[in-house]
């Protein structure tokens, strides 16, 4: 007996620094949440400046700078379809100080990629949904086809001759492309762009026949009427384009993309630190003055809790992994 005793003794002589360790850490973490933020916070933009990834996130950022009281900075990481921005926010220090702005080009990269350099579940944690913007089909003000139904036809009579431009193989323009060749059985060809402005000034110069993007990446061209849009890829009819029939009005209810923007932070950020961010995103997708800025883009604001925005991307993943297998696109 004497003996247990002593070896409960050492035991817990070990155990009591360690459990004063704990609690000292606990205490910086609870302490760091309390001054969060005391110094500028970085938004990371995967993308190159003047898409609409890049306009949601500095949208975002002038709005959290009013509200935490701190810059927000946004900082465009391009490469390898958003990895090189992401892999930077996902080896982040988790502190809250760098963020992401995530889009679909997170989910897809999941089953697009061979290897991934990191982990968008386990080293990422989604803050929030902010927005998203329909998909739709355009084309050039002199095409033919005034509808989807049109443009079926056409591609229909003449296999192979149609073709599709896209911002790069396994971009979401791509896969959308690729859906809609699967759903209405036609063989449109794949025209791959380095990024979806080279793509829209082809369409614009009658180069590329068609292109499957979102609303806000368009918007100056659509109330410019430089294009001619003939499907929204939505349940209902955008506000937007309050006149153009939806694709499942139009035959095809299963071509329904939309293209959202979000937030994420390394995966280990303090929760507290998580839960105020989430506060003050959501605050900010509420207020009228963003509101209506995103609406301007041809987008609209969404609000999420932490947990609705990390199911939102557990089902994109599984959606766009199934458009990605479909197509046989694959990198590296």
């Amino acid at each position: 007996m004497a003996v247990l005793f002593s070896t409960f003794l050492r035991v817990l002589w070990r155990t009591v620094p360690l459990t004063a360790a704990c609690f000292a850490a606990l205490s910086v973490f609870t302490v760091e949440a309390q001054d969060y933020p005391n110094r500028p916070i970085k938004i990371i933009v995967p993308y190159g400046a003047g898409g609409s990834v890049d306009a949601i996130g500095r949208t975002l950022a002038q709005e959290l700078t009013q509200r935490l009281g701190q810059s927000v900075i946004v900082e465009n990481k391009t490469g390898a379809g958003s990895n090189v921005g992401s892999t930077f926010v996902a080896k982040a220090p988790a502190d809250g100080y760098t963020l992401l702005l995530t889009s679909p080009g997170n989910a897809i990269n999941v089953t697009l990629f061979k290897t991934m350099p990191y982990n968008v579940k386990s080293e990422l944690t989604q803050v929030a949904v902010v927005g998203q913007a329909p998909g739709i089909l355009l084309v050039h003000p002199s095409f033919p086809a005034n509808s989807v139904k049109e443009f079926v036809a056409m591609a229909k009579k003449a296999p192979g001759t149609l073709n599709f431009g896209s911002g790069g193989p396994g971009s979401s323009e791509h896969l959308s492309g690729e859906m809609f060749n699967t759903l209405a059985g036609i063989d449109m060809i794949h025209v791959p762009y380095k990024g979806g402005s080279a793509a829209v000034n082809d369409i614009l110069a009658g180069h590329v026949q068609a292109f499957f993007t979102n609303q806000a990446n368009v918007i100056g061209q659509i109330k410019g009427n430089a294009v001619k849009v003939i499907g929204v890829a939505a349940l209902q009819r955008s506000s937007l384009l309050p006149n153009v029939p939806t694709f499942a009005e139009q035959g095809y209810p299963e071509q329904q993309i939309s293209v959202w923007w979000g937030v994420a932070a390394p995966a280990k950020t303090p929760t507290a630190v998580l839960d105020r961010l989430n506060k003050e995103i959501v605050a900010a997708g509420a207020s009228v003055a963003m509101r209506q800025r995103i609406a301007d883009m041809g987008a609209e604001s969404i609000t999420t809790t932490r947990a609705q925005a990390n199911a939102f991307l557990d089902d994109e993943i599984v959606r766009w992994g199934q458009a990605v297998k479909s197509s046989n696109a694959q990198v590296n």
